[in-house]
């Protein structure tokens, strides 16, 4: 009786999923009941041969199963951690749809390039003082093991925020200046200015993550002898430095007198040309302001870029130029760049990359561009993965938080993950009329919980901070949700949409990865790291 219940249940299942196949992931899929046995249909049909959700998942099982693991200690020469700010898992699932349906397919089915790396957990993101945290504490808690408060660059809890005196004795060590110091080669990147909080972690100890230039230091911090982010980058002193630089915040590195290729001045008030203190500094070294000159830098002569692209932040990659002043490179080319530099040490090297703007479309209200630079992400790690080894290269992919981001309604497969909701009718057939709330009005797919609200701009983006907040619901019927400029309504008007203190994925591969299991404090990706690259050991040997 069991085993025939359990032949039957089989049954059922396979012809389920014989019907639930579609042309990107059923093409072999045929109709047809399965026969009795389990695996014939009415024709005899073996339908764990043909019904390609069955291959696809024992495919899957069959490659995970094949996975070697190497849990030596030290065994990764190599080290890059990649951090989507913002990129919480409604975030990836809304860019891997988006991706593929720029590629004219469906969408759902599509991955992401890091959705594929074979090792998957969780990082509980909450600050010592936050249960929604901030970019300061969560990067910090990545970098140095230790986790600590809203606003605070890698110190620890014992600090008073935006309190120099407070500091004495709470600097805690960075995975960069550890890796410095065991002579490795190492890398700082971001589409963010490069002062900003998640990659100032990685070199600056601060107890406020705004002090980005010395005009940004408090009477008290400057009287106590605290320093400012960008001054802290240039007298950075562990091993030879750090080698690669690469983003935006080009106004702290100059001073207020001097003019930027864009027509922008600096913000330093004490006069330093920090950009030139850079090439004085180290030999073999470049300081590239825009994409044509970042194309010439030579990797094979260069020991040590300085790349500032911009004043403030890069630009959204939606609305990224490639020419003149103003042209920017992708992170994708920043990251194989890089790599290029970094990889002529022979004791290998920490690369730390960051896409900042995801955080910031999202802050904004503003989808697409939040999901564009997803997808730009992907591309820099899919390049990561292309130029390094699984072997001797400890990959990982995370987020430092999440956003009140929401993907909601009964959409049907394939519906523009950026438009409004058409569900499938009684028949299962995709509806071609709009699915309405009790108002009889349309509604998008992803939205958000809180923020400015409605916004139809032809450019979008932070312009949307620009204009009122959008209170309430707004008729759809006539709008192009799908138009970059768009911003997604929200249901609890605030100046600006915020962080969410859900978990977030963390992907993984190569020596070391396996470490990468279950739901974790987000500390604990330095520690799987450290025990990857042996950074700690490899430091102290070398003092």
């Amino acid at each position: 009786m069991n085993n025939k219940f359990l032949v039957l249940s089989m049954a059922a299942i396979l012809g389920l999923a014989a019907c639930g196949s579609d042309s990107d992931n059923g093409t072999n899929g045929e109709s047809g009941a399965p026969g009795n046995d389990g695996s014939h249909g009415e024709n005899g049909k073996d339908w764990t041969a043909v019904n390609q959700w069955y291959i696809d998942g024992q495919r899957r099982v069959t490659q995970a199963s094949e996975l070697e693991v190497n849990n030596q200690v030290g065994a990764a020469k190599n080290i890059i951690l990649f951090v989507g700010d913002g990129m919480g898992v409604s975030t990836v699932t809304a860019a891997r749809i988006l991706e593929g349906q720029l590629k004219g397919k469906t969408g759902e089915e599509n991955s992401l390039s890091f959705e594929t790396l074979p090792y998957l957990g969780l990082a509980k993101t909450y600050n010592v003082d936050g249960q929604t945290p901030d970019s300061a504490g969560t990067m910090t808690a990545m970098v140095t093991g230790v986790k600590t408060d809203v606003g605070v660059l890698s110190q620890a809890e014992g600090v008073t925020r935006g309190n120099c005196a407070s500091t004495q004795g709470q600097n805690l060590m960075t995975s960069i200046e550890l890796a410095s110091i065991a002579g490795m080669s190492t890398g700082v990147i971001s589409t963010a200015r490069i002062t900003h909080a998640t990659p100032a972690a990685t070199y600056a100890h601060s107890p406020e993550r705004n002090w980005e230039s010395d005009a940004d230091l408090t009477a008290e911090a400057v009287t106590k002898g605290c320093k400012d982010i960008a001054a802290q980058l240039l007298d950075y002193s562990y091993g030879s430095g750090i080698n690669v630089v690469m983003g935006g915040g080009r106004r702290a590195f100059i001073p207020n007198t001097m003019t930027d290729p864009e027509g922008k001045t600096g913000k330093r008030l004490d006069g330093r040309d920090l950009t030139s203190e850079w090439t004085a500094k180290y030999a073999n070294s470049a300081y590239v302001a825009d994409r044509d000159s970042f194309l010439a830098l030579d990797p094979a002569t260069t020991d040590h870029a300085l790349g500032l692209f911009n004043s403030s932040h890069m630009e959204y990659d939606y609305d990224r130029t490639t020419d003149g002043a103003t042209g920017e490179p992708s992170l994708a080319e920043m990251t194989a760049k890089s790599i290029d530099i970094l990889k002529k040490n022979d004791k290998g090297f920490v690369l730390i990359i960051e896409a900042g703007r995801i955080d910031h479309a999202h802050h904004a209200g503003n989808a697409a561009r939040a999901l564009h630079d997803t997808i730009a992400l992907s591309e820099a790690v899919r390049v990561a993965m292309e130029k390094t080894s699984s072997k001797d290269t400890l990959l990982v992919v995370t987020a430092d938080h999440s956003h009140v981001f929401t993907i909601a309604g009964y959409p049907t497969r394939g519906n523009p993950i950026l438009g409004l909701v058409k569900g499938n009718d009684s028949s299962g057939i995709s509806a071609v009329t709009n699915s309405t709330d009790a108002n009889g009005m349309p509604y998008t797919t992803v939205g958000y919980t809180n923020g400015r609200g409605y916004g139809a701009l032809e450019t979008g983006g932070d312009e949307r901070y620009g204009l009122p907040i959008a209170t309430g619901r707004f008729d759809l019927n006539y709008v192009d949700t799908q138009n970059a400029g768009f911003h997604q309504e929200a249901l609890v008007p605030l100046q600006s949409e915020t962080h969410a203190g859900e978990d977030v994925g963390i992907f993984a591969s190569g020596p070391g990865a396996h470490l990468v299991q279950g739901t974790v404090e987000q500390n604990h990706i330095f520690h799987v790291i450290n025990h990857a690259a042996n950074l700690v050991a490899k430091a102290e040997a070398a003092l």
